[in-house]
């Protein structure tokens, strides 16, 4: 049994990520088309070209990490290897040259792919690393569910504290837009940096795995895999939910409530921020990753995702039937409190339902190819925060939505009526559609709570050397209704 210290270490991996990647996915357009000055079309195109290298580096990252072998582990050395390039790069990322726009363009390639190749190179080994550091699967929930609470707590931290970092330095000590926006990043990255450090200090691998087939076949073997297509599938469909409303929050804000929306609680007028907004949705969500656990216990996971998504799809129809008023303003936050909850007991289940597929590779397909199935999970969430993100870009564009100039800032714009109705939609109609994709995909998922349990037994028996097909009692543990 691992201890308290251990999932807290544990949870830190992920907060430091998840710091990155909300910022990532909720500003990053914004940035791009109202602060960096690349047009919505070449944001667009930027955002979702740079998933083809992706679509190379996160599985060659999980083939690397499974063969990685090191006094310390197969997976855990990376989050000391790649924390300082992991932080640099995040910098860069949020800086603009004062260069002309196609070098600007260039400029934003590079660094974007620098990203995405550190961010896996960091993060595809923390995630296989839920797979080795424990063999019983509901304590790898609970492993998930610290991993999301604190990944929750830096989304939480960075989102709210984005802004006022901005301002700070824009405000106080003079610095350019572009530039509060870069020094704001460097803020951030110097608390990842340490937090990766301290994850790698106070978590172990456990379980030791060897690979005793070759790479190409671990590929053959996951192409086999039906659960992990269709938990991929799932995967995407979340990251999607969670990224065209995220990544589509700022010019919602900016442009459908306004830059001076207050609400009032006891006679006290509060400024209603897309970072009130996205920070709250942050809290929010660290308390359904403290629910995931008993929930999913009592129903499973396959059925609590889909009863949670089934949920999504009537509040995210809800929220398009609030009014633009002060009454109106508190029902969209209380929407997003409750989205967000239920996006929260998710979260977990997502995770650890990995470590589900990776344990029936183990068995079915004789592969310890952990590193190469949780790379499929960073791949899952990049797509789906690309994919995301260019779709809010191009559709804005293709509805007429007027981009702000750097002095157009913190100014309202007159944006034509199609616009609106688009950034009404991408928040709730389409993250409604995606909601009932997940649900779809879900249901032929076939790893059962009941089946789970067969295979981590059967397995069990396989690391101690014994052979469970050889065994009398072995088809009574088959149950050849849930052979995918």
């Amino acid at each position: 049994m691992s201890s308290l210290k251990e999932k807290i270490g544990y949870g830190f991996g992920d907060m430091a990520s998840s710091m990155f990647w909300k910022v990532f996915s909720y500003y990053l357009p914004f940035f791009y088309s109202n602060i960096f000055g690349l047009s919505l079309v070449d944001a667009g195109v930027l955002v979702l070209i740079t998933r083809i290298w992706d679509g190379i580096s996160d599985p060659a990252m999980g083939v690397i990490a499974d063969r990685t072998n090191t006094r310390w582990g197969k997976y855990r050395p990376y989050l000391l290897w790649v924390a300082a390039p992991f932080s640099i790069c995040g910098i860069l990322l949020f800086t603009t040259p004062d260069w002309g726009y196609a070098a600007k363009l260039v400029w934003a390639y590079v660094t974007y792919i620098c990203m995405m190749t550190v961010y896996t190179g960091i993060n595809v080994p923390y995630g296989a690393m839920l797979g080795v550091m424990s063999d019983n699967p509901k304590e790898k929930t609970v492993f998930s569910a610290f991993r999301m609470f604190f990944a929750y707590g830096g989304s939480f931290i960075a989102l709210a504290a984005w802004e006022p970092l901005c301002s700070l330095f824009e405000d106080h000590y003079g610095l350019s837009l572009q530039s509060s926006w870069q020094m704001a990043m460097v803020v951030i990255a110097s608390a990842c940096f340490i937090l990766f450090l301290c994850c790698f200090k106070l978590t172990r691998e456990r379980i030791k795995t060897t690979s005793t087939v070759s790479v190409g076949s671990d590929f053959k073997s996951l192409l086999k895999n039906k659960p992990w297509w269709l938990l991929i599938g799932a995967a995407l469909c979340y990251n999607l939910f969670n990224t065209v409303r995220g990544a589509t929050v700022a010019y919602f804000f900016a442009d459908v409530i306004g830059f001076d929306a207050h609400i009032f609680l006891f006679s006290i007028s509060f400024l209603f921020y897309s970072g009130l907004f996205l920070s709250i949705g942050e809290v929010s969500n660290m308390v359904g990753v403290g629910l995931a656990v008993p929930i999913a216990n009592r129903l499973g996971k396959k059925t609590t995702f889909i009863l949670v998504n089934a949920v999504l799809i009537g509040l995210s129809v809800a929220f398009f039937f609030v009014p633009l008023n002060p009454g109106g303003y508190w029902a969209m936050l209380g929407l997003q409190i409750v989205i967000s909850i239920f996006t929260g007991i998710m979260s977990p289940l997502v995770w650890s339902m990995y470590a589900d597929v990776s344990d029936y590779a183990e068995l079915e397909f004789h592969t310890a190819s952990t590193g190469l199935i949780f790379s499929s999970s960073s791949m899952a969430q990049k797509f789906g925060g690309a994919i995301g993100g260019a779709a809010v870009l191009w559709l804005l564009n293709g509805f007429g939505y007027i981009a702000r100039t750097n002095e157009q800032a913190n100014m309202e714009i007159d944006q034509p009526p199609s616009a609106i109705t688009c950034l009404w939609w991408l928040m709730t109609f389409i993250p409604a559609i995606v909601a009932l994709l997940a649900i779809i995909v879900v249901w032929f998922y076939p790893l059962t709570t009941k089946r789970v349990d067969d295979i981590v037994a059967r397995l069990k028996e396989v690391r101690a050397g014994f052979d469970p097909t050889k065994s009398p009692q072995y088809d009574e543990m088959t149950d050849p209704a849930d052979t995918p």
